[in-house]
C-alpha cells in the first residue's frame, strides 16, 4: 500500500534537464530549513541530503535549524520566504497535525506549501517493558480492556509523533489507557526500562536499540512490511490489525507559489541522492526507508492522506497542547 501511494504518475526533470530548465536555480545557496535542533533524528537525514543535493545542483545548499513551538517557527519561516526555490523545508509528519494543534497558526500547513518529494519513512513500533506479560498486540489489547485503572503508556510530548501513533492504536482497539507525556523519548524511557511505565509506541530509529538488546519487547511494526533490524517481529497487520499503520517520516516543500520548473529540478535533485547507495545504506541505519522515486504529485498526495489521517485522530480524541 506504502508503495502504491509512492508511486504516482508526475513527470521530474533529469539532473541534465536542470542546467536547460529557465533560470530554475538562482546562484545564492539554497536555505533547507530544518524545524528541530541539530544532531537530532530529523537535522541528521536533512544534512546528509545537503551535502549529497549540493554536489547536483549549481549551488551551495546550507541546513538551517529554526526551532520552536514545535515545528511552527520553521515552517513559518518558508511559508513566507520568496518563492524563488532558494529556500525549502525539511519536516516531519509533524506537519500533518498542525492544525487542529494550533488553531491560531500564522500560516495554512497545506494552502501554504508545495511538496518536493517524500524522502523517507520510519515506523512506529509497539513495545512494552521486558516484564509486562503481553507477548503479542491482542494480549495488549486485553490487558488495556481489563487492567483496574487502566495501563499507562509514555509520550515524547503532548501532541508528537509517538502521542499520536499509541492514540491511533488505542483508537482502533477500542481500548483506553493513561498518557503520560514525558520532554522527548529520552526523557521517557528510564521509566519504561524500570517498569513504572509499561507502554510506549516509539520511533523505529529509537525503539529498535532497546528491543535489540532485551530491555523492551516489540509486539509489532507499525508498518505494511517487516523491519529489516527486527525480522521476528510481526507486522501490525500480521499480529491482526490491517491498516493500522503509522510512521514518521520525511518531506521537503518549498513554498506556495515556487515555479513548477524550481520544484521539478529539485525533486530529480533530492531522488538522484536518495538512490545512492551510501545514502540508503546510511539512513537505513536509522530505521529509515528511502524513497528514491517519489514525484511531487505523490508527495502531495502523502501529504493530503496523511494530513486527513492526523487532523481526524487529533479531533475525535480532543487532543490539545497544553
Amino acid at each position: 500500500m506504502l508503495r502504491r501511494q509512492i508511486l504516482a504518475a508526475g513527470a521530474t526533470l533529469s539532473l541534465p534537464a536542470i542546467a536547460r530548465a529557465q533560470a530554475p536555480w538562482p546562484s545564492q545557496p539554497l536555505r533547507l530549513i530544518v524545524p528541530f535542533a541539530a544532531g537530532g533524528p530529523t537535522d541528521i537525514p536533512a544534512r546528509l541530503f545537503a551535502e549529497r543535493m549540493g554536489e547536483a545542483l549549481p549551488n551551495r545548499v546550507v541546513v538551517e535549524n529554526r526551532t520552536g513551538a514545535g515545528v511552527v517557527v520553521g515552517s513559518d519561516a518558508v511559508a513566507k520566504a520568496p518563492k524563488d526555490g532558494l529556500t525549502m523545508l525539511y519536516t516531519t509528519v509533524a506537519h500533518a497535525s498542525l492544525r487542529p494543534l494550533f488553531p491560531r497558526l500564522p500560516f495554512d500547513p497545506v494552502a501554504d506549501f508545495t511538496p518536493v518529494a517524500l524522502v523517507g519513512v520510519i515506523p512506529m513500533i509497539v513495545t512494552v517493558n521486558k516484564d509486562v506479560p503481553a507477548r503479542t498486540l491482542r494480549d495488549l489489547e486485553g490487558q488495556l480492556k481489563t487492567a483496574p485503572g487502566g495501563l499507562d503508556y509514555a509520550s515524547s510530548g503532548n501532541g508528537g509523533a509517538v502521542h499520536l501513533a499509541a492514540e491511533l492504536m488505542l483508537n482502533r482497539m477500542g481500548a483506553r489507557a493513561n498518557h503520560v507525556p514525558y520532554r522527548g523519548t529520552a526523557a521517557a524511557m528510564p521509566d519504561v526500562l524500570n517498569g513504572t511505565i509499561p507502554i510506549i509506541v516509539d520511533v523505529a530509529t529509537s525503539a529498535v536499540t532497546f528491543v535489540q538488546r532485551g530491555e523492551t519487547r516489540a509486539l509489532a511494526v507499525m508498518d505494511d512490511r517487516r523491519l529489516p533490524q527486527l525480522p521476528d517481529v510481526p507486522t501490525t497487520e500480521e499480529a491482526g490489525y490491517p491498516g493500522l499503520t503509522a510512521f514518521t517520516w520525511h518531506m521537503v516543500m518549498a513554498p506556495s507559489g515556487t515555479p513548477d520548473e524550481v520544484i521539478r529540478a529539485a525533486n530529480a535533485a533530492f531522488n538522484r541522492a536518495a538512490a545512492e547507495p551510501a545514502v540508503q545504506s546510511r539512513l537505513g541505519d536509522l530505521a529509515m526507508r528511502v524513497v528514491s522515486d517519489s514525484t511531487p504529485a505523490s508527495a502531495a498526495a502523502w501529504l493530503r492522506d496523511e494530513t486527513a489521517k492526523w487532523e481526524g485522530l487529533v479531533r475525535s480524541a480532543n487532543i490539545r497542547i497544553e
